[in-house]
C-alpha cells in the first residue's frame, strides 16, 4: 500500500489490490485508451481528466465505470481491467475510488456529456501535468503516476 498526500493536502491510501479500503466502493475512476491515444473529459468545472463519478444505487461498480465512460464521452468500453482502488480521507469522512482501465472500442457523438463538455484525445499526457491548467486537480497527485506505472508493468500501455 501506498500512502502520500493529494494537492489539498488530504490523505490518500493507493492499493493495487481489490477491496483494499472497501468491500463496495461508492466511486470509480477510468484511465481510458482509443486508438492508441488517452481518452479524457473535459469537465466544466475542474478540466481535463478521465471519465469518472460515483456508483449508483442499483449498478455495480463495474457498471457504474461502463456508464460514467459513455456518459462523459460517448465512448464504448472493449475491455474494463482492475488496476486498484484508493481512499482519500478528509477530516470528517472519506471515499473509496477503484481505478479501471478501459480499451475503447468505439467513440461516438452524443446530444449530452452530462456535466462534461465532452470527449479529447491526446497522444500523450504533458509530463507538467500538475503545473498544467488545463488539467483537473484528479489528474495531478500520484494516483496518477502510481497507475500508469502499474499500466506500464502489465504491458496494457
Amino acid at each position: 500500500m501506498l500512502s502520500f498526500k493529494d494537492l489539498q493536502g488530504n490523505t490518500v491510501r493507493l492499493a493495487f489490490e481489490e477491496m483494499r479500503f472497501s468491500l463496495n466502493p461508492k466511486h470509480v475512476w477510468v484511465i481510458c485508451r482509443y486508438q492508441n491515444k488517452w481518452l479524457v473529459t473535459n469537465h466544466r468545472t475542474r478540466g481535463l481528466e478521465f471519465p469518472g463519478g460515483k456508483v449508483e444505487a442499483d449498478e455495480s461498480v463495474t457498471e457504474a465505470a461502463y456508464r460514467e465512460v459513455k456518459e462523459e464521452t460517448g465512448a464504448s468500453v472493449e475491455t474494463l481491467t482492475f488496476i486498484g482502488q484508493y481512499e482519500v480521507l478528509f477530516e470528517q469522512q472519506s471515499i473509496v475510488k477503484n481505478i479501471y482501465f478501459a480499451s475503447i472500442k468505439s467513440l461516438e457523438n452524443q446530444a449530452s456529456y452530462f456535466e462534461t463538455e465532452g470527449p479529447m484525445l491526446l497522444s500523450e499526457l504533458p509530463t507538467d501535468i500538475r503545473t498544467d491548467k488545463r488539467f483537473s486537480f484528479i489528474m495531478k497527485d500520484d494516483v496518477l503516476t502510481y497507475s500508469l506505472e502499474k499500466l506500464a508493468e502489465k504491458q496494457l500501455v
